[in-house]
């Protein structure tokens, strides 16, 4: 493991550290349009296929709006996405409850301004590439910096270390309230097939605030390490209380990864060297994550614990 993808730096206070973020904007079109045949059927989910209907239904129903860009031409992960989730009863009853649900070809159009654009070509969909996959906006929690954005991506593409699975849509619902990046970071620990379980804990704002502002600094200065980890310590116990001590994991993906396959990448590095996996494998009394990419293309995770010991 090349040293620049893993820095591990172990202080006399015995703090185990890693690092990073991002944002995403969701662009929010006023009319919708919609431009191409919706002859398939799928079974007892209300879709809609207006765009501009179905984001108000869910900022009025404080929902999820859950997004489905198809193709007509199917590939292998998207008739898995209809066979194995639009066909299982309790997802179907999950989406119903907690989604206004959008079905729309990857070529659908919205107006903007009078003018027709793909609504895929913006940058809050950028990790979709254009391509089938299932886009989460907030609109269920209200007031916060994240309603009304894209808080998840599901590619149905395969990338380099993702690999694209029917049973992620109920792991991204069952993701804690945050950004796009935070929830990315939980699902890319989520998903790994040893299970980590530092997720299992109570999210604390505090520490996705501190991971978020670390994430930053490694990304602008695109160098991943604990920078000013020795006042950044007290600042971050105070947060915690309960005897908890802070706890820190960095990483770095590749350069060129979309969001996903990045969150993956340093989820993989950090299980690479046993010190940090003990941190994100351990069963955390509470936690923060975030991922921010740099202009050199590298993207820079950070995982902050509370830790008993």
């Amino acid at each position: 493991m090349p040293l620049r993808r893993l820095y591990c730096y172990l202080p006399v206070i015995a703090a185990i550290f890693c690092g990073s973020w991002s944002a995403s904007a969701c662009a929010q079109p006023t009319t919708a349009y919609y431009r191409a045949d919706s002859s398939l059927e799928l079974p007892k989910v209300n879709w809609l296929d207006d765009y501009g209907d179905a984001m108000k239904r869910a900022e009025l129903g404080r929902k999820y709006l859950l997004i489905y860009f198809y193709e007509a031409d199917a590939g292998p992960n998207q008739t898995k996405f209809e066979s194995a989730v639009l066909r299982d009863a309790g997802m179907l009853a999950r989406i119903d409850s907690e989604c206004v649900a959008l079905r729309v070809p990857v070529g659908y159009e919205v107006s903007v301004g009078g003018k027709m654009s793909p609504l895929l070509g913006f940058e809050a969909f950028a990790d979709l590439a254009g391509r089938p996959g299932v886009a989460l906006v907030d609109y269920k929690h209200q007031n916060e910096e994240y309603t009304g954005y894209v808080v998840s991506i599901l590619p149905f593409d395969d990338g380099k270390y993702y690999r694209f699975s029917p049973e992620y849509l109920s792991i991204v619902l069952d993701l804690p309230p945050g950004t796009l990046t935070q929830r990315t970071m939980i699902f890319a620990v989520r998903v790994h097939p040893e299970a980590p379980e530092s997720t299992k804990g109570r999210p604390n704002r505090g520490l996705f605030s501190e991971a978020r502002e670390h994430s930053f600094l490694q990304a602008r200065i695109r160098t991943q390490g604990h920078h000013n980890w020795g006042s950044r310590f007290p600042r971050i116990a105070s947060l915690l209380g309960g005897g908890l001590r802070p706890q820190e994991v960095v990483a770095e993906s590749w350069p060129g990864e979309n969001l996903v396959d990045a969150a993956i990448d340093c989820v993989d590095c950090w299980r690479q060297s046993p010190g940090h996996w003990g941190a994100v494998q351990a069963d955390q009394p509470t936690f923060g994550y975030d991922i921010q990419r740099g202009e050199n293309g590298i993207w820079y995770a950070t995982g902050l614990f509370g830790n008993k010991h």
